[in-house]
């Protein structure tokens, strides 16, 4: 058995795993983050533990699910500076922690992190605050749609591109100056890519123009969604999401998450040339994905494969042997505690998820097969639930108001992988909706309804 590694762990913002190469897409073109698949251990059906960023980030520092932590929405933070977390076990553990780039911390909160680069998305003040859609209310909000819009097209500066280049600066001139003899390191690396403005340099746009496929979305479908997707519809303006800057959005997503694996593959060529090489486990995810125009949705805040499922190679030659893939169900904060067992850290009995060790030593070893993610932010009625296990897929809108009771989705993955046909309201279904419901609520710990109205409480009142 190996001795522990150095740590360097990687996560984007907003990749939806399905844009990958390693993942199946014939078009884009992400060499080394294949190549760590073809040397690692890639798993199909990992999940954010919330489609957004700072519960999913939040939830990952702490491990725990964001209804566990109060990392209800953006404007969240933990509920202490000392709260329990994975930096702090690692240091304890024998690590440095640090954190190179986007966690999407409050400004005076880093949780245990040293900052390698104190990147401004980590200087925000949060409140604490949040809001509700009335249930009825669908007028939509076309300047959402058309400022972020705007930001669609071919360029060499954003605030991605710029973030990213300093990040990539950063964690090479690390590595490079790292010596054997200095203690483990646990090395968070923040990446903003691939998440809007979608911005992309002509190199890698000019690859895509016109290239990429519309989303499909069948005749109909926008009328079936749950009323919460209608209200991120509506939240977002996205009614005039169409026509030519649907394909130029698409185009540029695919860009940018090409440019993305650039930067990777030289972090990658620097950590070989590094004392590092050697011993050191490179983890590669997201916080969340990216609908882009599938389902009528944009961003991520929903629990569609594109938005709630993410990334997650393991890359360690030294114990696992590489090309392997793992099709069980997982979540993020299984790695929190991967990492943890990986480390010899120890974590208390209250915090999520289940080591992925066993799995990743031997693929045939019993394996729990579920995820769960929350979804309480911004632009929507009710919060949601969901609970993957096996190959279905359950999910709970909480209770709106007296007069709007709670809503379920319910799709079998292996005979309807695009999640076009619902089947909660199929009375054949209604054991298996009673059971996964039983085993969301057995996992959060409290039912969804309470927590909803535990996530009104703390908006109403901030962080007095």
């Amino acid at each position: 058995m190996p001795k522990k590694p150095n740590i360097l762990f990687i996560m984007s913002d907003e990749h939806d795993p399905a844009v990958t190469g390693c993942y199946g897409d014939k078009l884009v073109q992400t060499p080394h983050l294949d190549e760590l698949a073809a040397g690692g251990v890639t798993f199909d059906a990992a999940y954010c533990n919330s489609p957004l960023c700072v519960p999913s980030r939040l939830s990952f520092t702490a491990g725990k699910y964001v209804s566990r932590c109060g990392a209800w929405n953006n404007e969240c933070r933990l509920p202490s500076d000392d709260y329990p977390s994975l930096p702090r076990l690692l240091t304890a553990a024998g690590y440095d922690a640090l954190l190179c780039g986007k966690q999407h911390y409050d400004a005076a909160h880093r949780y245990g992190f040293t900052d390698l680069y104190p990147a401004a998305n980590n200087h925000a003040h949060m409140n604490g605050r949040g809001t509700r859609r009335a249930p009825d209310d669908f007028t939509p909000d076309f300047d959402n749609w058309r400022g972020r819009a705007q930001h669609f097209h071919v360029g060499n500066r954003s605030a991605v591109l710029d973030h990213d280049r300093q990040v990539t600066e950063e964690v090479c001139r690390f590595l490079m100056h790292r010596d054997r003899g200095d203690k483990l390191f646990f090395l968070f690396l923040g990446y903003l890519a691939p998440h809007f403005p979608l911005i992309a340099p002509q190199p890698y746009a000019e690859r895509y123009l016109g290239q990429v496929p519309l989303p499909n979305v069948p005749d109909g479908l926008l009328d079936r969604l749950p009323t919460n997707y209608k209200h991120l519809r509506a939240g977002f303006g996205l009614a005039e999401a169409e026509g030519d800057i649907v394909q130029t959005g698409r185009d540029m997503y695919w860009a940018l998450t090409h440019w993305l694996d650039h930067h990777l593959g030289m972090i990658l060529t620097v950590l070989r040339q590094s004392p590092a090489a050697d011993n050191t486990i490179i983890i590669y995810t997201s916080d969340h994905g990216e609908n882009k125009g599938d389902h009528g949705l944009w961003w991520k805040n929903c629990m569609y494969e594109h938005a709630a499922r993410v990334p997650l190679i393991v890359n360690w030659p030294q114990r696992w042997s590489g090309g392997q893939r793992r099709t069980g169900v997982c979540s993020l904060v299984d790695m929190v505690q991967t990492l943890i067992n990986l480390t010899g850290a120890h974590a208390g009995d209250d915090w999520e998820g289940d080591s992925l060790l066993p799995y990743l030593d031997d693929g045939t070893s019993p394996w729990k097969d579920f995820a769960l993610s929350e979804y309480y932010g911004h632009n929507i009625a009710s919060g949601y639930t969901m609970l993957r296990q096996g190959p279905w897929k359950y999910v709970y809108h909480a209770r709106m108001d007296d007069h709007h009771p709670p809503e379920a989705e319910l799709y079998d993955l292996a005979t309807d992988p695009g999640e076009f046909g619902n089947l909660a309201g199929d009375a054949t279904q209604a054991h298996r909706i009673k059971q996964m419901h039983a085993a969301l609520v057995k996992q959060l710990g409290a039912d969804p309804d309470e927590n909803e109205l535990r996530c009104r409480a703390d908006f109403a009142k901030g962080y007095e």
